[in-house]
């Protein structure tokens, strides 16, 4: 696949509820390049909580990291269940064109967007982009985030919706990228609800499955001109990973995973 011959680009860390959006793209869209940045360690995203955060709460999220790839291991059977009901398709496509970057950030990535001069560029699933990065991108970017924005920016939209006895806005935002965490102007929302079995290892791969449609749509509009944002008319937070004991022990009392 020439990655030349499509004017979307994809940024992304990957993941299979990743692959589930791009592929939906690629099926109703034609061909996308996709961008696929290494994986930020643990190490620096543990000091990077650290110095936001304090230790406490940073290691404390990261053993609900480790919880959470542990689940995805024990319950793949769930997802693989999933993944055939909602005939989502977890893995890249024969042929797809695959650019290695180290960083969405790194001047490898930015080479890459200049080289192809898309008419968008999809975020999903990647590091936040700097201002800098932002301001040397020539075509709007779009970035598909787990949650409905504005109130659950940052991590874990669809957990924190369902524990904090929110269920309705259980859902996603497909949204203008500004230099802010999820603070760009809302182009599409879609809301669902977890099913049984599904646990904070499995929500990004439900909520990608009744999120399919927002971003081919977003996709869509924004490479026919529409840029037309929408008023979610809700408070404004921040969320991060639940610390371990805040899991635990919401999900003992609650039932919530």
């Amino acid at each position: 696949m020439d990655p030349l011959k499509s004017n979307i680009v994809v940024v992304t860390e990957g993941g299979p509820h990743i692959w589930a959006v791009i592929n939906a793209i690629v099926d109703r869209l034609g061909p996308v390049n996709v961008i696929l940045e290494a994986p930020e360690s643990k190490k620096q995203l543990l000091l990077r909580r650290a110095r936001r955060l304090g230790w406490v709460s940073a290691i404390g999220q990261l053993g609900t990291m480790v919880l959470t790839r542990l689940g995805k291991r024990f319950f793949a059977g769930h997802a693989a269940q999933m993944t055939a009901e909602q005939k989502l398709q977890t893995e890249p496509k024969p042929g797809q064109s695959i650019i290695h970057v180290p960083s969405a950030n790194a001047p490898e990535c930015l080479d890459a967007i200049a080289r192809i001069q898309p008419g968008v560029v999809f975020l999903a699933g990647c590091r936040m982009l700097t201002r800098e990065t932002l301001s040397k991108i020539s075509c709007p970017v779009i970035n598909y985030h787990a949650g409905i924005t504005p109130k659950y920016r940052g991590m874990n939209g669809g957990y924190w919706a369902l524990a904090t006895s929110d269920a309705k806005n259980f859902g996603t935002t497909m949204l203008l990228v500004d230099a802010g965490v999820d603070t760009g102007g809302a182009l599409r929302q879609a809301r669902g609800k977890p099913e049984r079995g599904d646990s904070i290892s499995s929500y990004a791969l439900r909520q990608a499955a009744f999120s399919r449609d927002i971003c081919v749509e977003a996709v869509s509009d924004v490479l026919a001109g529409k840029l037309a944002t929408i008023d979610p008319g809700l408070p404004s937070q921040q969320w991060y990973h639940p610390t371990i004991w805040f899991y635990l022990w919401t999900g003992l009392r609650t039932g919530i995973w």
